[in-house]
């Protein structure tokens, strides 16, 4: 049997006692000896430090597969081993989950996502260009009235867009109730496509207290694509999904910060991305060169997302947080044209409208993937040459009117 590799960032004053400390408390630990069956169990299944970086403060912990309850406990008993008490203990003043390496025998447990990128591609209909999807978040954050809704998505859809989604802090509020929503914003992307005829996924957000029941409803009233927030719902309601819906997944990861963007302690991205490819989802969230969020080693979770996986499906890397015209070259030579980049601001802000906006992201996937400079192929299309003029190429100053 395989074992479970987490690597971990340390601040302790003695790296090698503090790791000892980890693979004890998150195994089959207790702070003393007890009866002799026990010391059995602990030498059998006992986790092991196998390598020590002292300069790096960084160890490696071995767990046997043998201590996962993959049946039963899934996503969440993994977390609980390889994420749990350890946080806590005073043999470390910090401590960050930088990556974990999951043998065969686990991954493999797992389904995995239904499309993955190719699948989508194939929804879409941008399996020959292989181009970047491009896409959009309806604004404000918590939705518009049902018709306004629609009307603002059949515009993106229009101007050429792949995808649409809902924010993360999008439910099912009053003025924006999920049901006529989705029928609405779907019968609207209907009749894009007849005018278009290209396919344009809504990403509907059913992140809930009963997911299934939720997405049932978004599905009954036409939906072609679900949304989750994964870490504010837990894994096991990406996992539901998966199972119980033939739709792509879009994953956002909403609430990571106060998890991942500490140096020293909590648990980065990449374990995140790659317990989401694990439990299925499609799409996810992970960060980009170029936007307003902070993203912490966005590449790593890239490749995360994308290799070789013992069979298992890749995932579109989504780029998103203060994006617009400017910064999609940018995002493609530090990414790959396997993404998904999203504007919502960077779409819904532009100057003539977001019709115009969506056009303005569309040129510019066209321009990099001609090989054409923004501003030379902004000569010949007004949306990208108004869209540079106000965003410009350069890093995101953010601004907030008095009237917000």
């Amino acid at each position: 049997m395989g074992e479970v590799i987490a690597s971990y960032r340390i601040d302790a004053d003695d790296i090698k006692v503090a790791a000892r400390a980890i693979a004890m408390e998150q195994s089959t630990g207790t702070w003393t000896k007890v009866s002799t069956a026990t010391q059995e169990i602990h030498e059998k299944y006992g986790a092991k430090v196998v390598e020590v970086d002292e300069e790096a403060k960084v160890a490696k912990i071995a767990f046997p597969v043998e201590d996962f309850s993959l049946e039963i406990g899934g996503i969440p008993n993994i977390l609980s081993i390889i994420a749990g008490n350890l946080f806590g203990l005073r043999e470390v003043r910090a401590v960050k989950l930088l990556d974990v390496e999951f043998p065969r025998e686990i991954v493999t447990f797992f389904q995995g996502p239904n499309f993955g990128i190719e699948g989508v591609r194939k929804l879409v209909g941008t399996s020959q260009t292989k181009r970047p999807h491009v896409g959009t978040i309806i604004k404000p954050k918590i939705g518009l009235p049902p018709e306004r809704f629609a009307e603002v998505a059949y515009e993106a859809a229009m101007g050429g867009l792949d995808f649409i989604k809902d924010d993360e802090t999008l439910a099912n509020q009053d003025f924006c109730p999920l049901e006529d929503r989705v029928s609405r914003t779907m019968e609207a992307l209907d009749r894009a496509k007849e005018e278009t005829g290209k396919t344009c996924l809504y990403a509907v957000n059913v992140t809930s207290e009963d997911i299934v029941e939720t997405a049932q409803l978004a599905v009954d009233n036409g939906a072609n694509c679900l949304m989750i927030d994964v870490l504010t719902c837990g894994f096991p309601g990406l996992r539901a999904l998966n199972r119980n819906f033939k739709l792509p997944i879009h994953v956002h990861r909403t609430m990571h910060g106060a998890i991942t963007r500490m140096k020293n302690h909590g648990i980065a991205m990449l374990v995140f991305a790659k317990l989401v490819r694990l439990a299925g989802g499609d799409q996810l969230h992970v960060g980009c060169a170029m936007g307003k969020m902070e993203s912490e080693n966005f590449q790593a979770n890239y490749n995360a997302l994308r290799s070789e996986w013992y069979g298992l499906k890749p995932v579109f890397p989504v780029c998103s947080g203060g994006v617009h015209p400017g910064y999609v070259e940018g995002n493609v030579r530090a990414g790959g044209t396997d993404i998904v980049i999203q504007a919502g601001g960077g779409v819904h802000g532009h100057p003539l409208g977001t019709r115009a906006g969506a056009k303005a992201m569309m040129q510019a996937v066209e321009a990099v993937m001609k090989g054409i400079p923004l501003e030379e192929y902004a000569k010949e299309h007004e949306e990208l040459r108004l869209a540079l003029e106000k965003w410009g190429t350069q890093q995101i100053t953010r601004y907030y009117s008095e009237e917000m």
